[in-house]
């Protein structure tokens, strides 16, 4: 008896244990591994954490002052963003960049500031919202960092002549943390 007795407390134990780690708020997203260029001015708290998952656009255009030279240039991004419940939460395009919440509220924004990120993969972006347009989750939104990314760079492959004109499409993955003033 004493031994049903002292596993069915241990269980109401367990169980009280996960439930009070459910009810506790969750971490604040933290700045500290990123560098000083992206990073947030002090006085902005995390509004919204989303993942975006898409594809980014380019293009194989005559280098800008070069003549018969040519390059990969960025046209323009299509992404979901997701919540971290894993829920379509808005979506990520342009040009001009746009982010787009589900509920209609939408801004533009400049970039601030760029630093690298692993081999292969967009750098890290921090950019200053415009005002929103509509009411909604943009609504306020000062900031936004893009961290963590995978993947987007221009395609390895070739741009000449004969591919001139042509797209390509490469997968991408990033977050895309909103801020806001305190």
């Amino acid at each position: 008896m004493f031994i049903k007795t002292t596993l069915a407390a241990a269980a109401v134990l367990a169980l009280s244990a996960c439930a009070s780690n459910m009810s506790a708020p969750a971490m604040a997203y933290s700045q500290a591994g990123l560098p000083a260029t992206v990073q947030v001015p002090a006085g902005h708290k995390v509004a919204m954490e989303t993942v975006g998952v898409g594809q980014i656009t380019y293009e194989c255009r005559t280098k800008k002052d070069m003549a018969g030279q040519f390059e990969w240039v960025f046209v323009g991004p299509d992404a979901k963003l997701m919540g971290r419940n894993g829920q379509q939460v808005g979506k990520y395009y342009g040009p001009p960049a746009t982010w787009e919440s589900m509920d209609g509220s939408k801004l533009t924004a400049t970039q601030l500031a760029v630093a690298p990120a692993m081999a292969g993969s967009i750098p890290l972006q921090l950019v200053k919202a415009n005002p929103a347009m509509g009411m909604g989750a943009m609504q306020g939104v000062s900031y936004i960092q893009r961290v963590k990314t995978q993947g987007g760079v221009a395609p390895a492959m070739a741009c000449d002549a004969a591919k001139m004109g042509s797209k390509q499409i490469v997968n991408y993955q990033a977050d895309y943390i909103f801020w806001r003033p305190v």
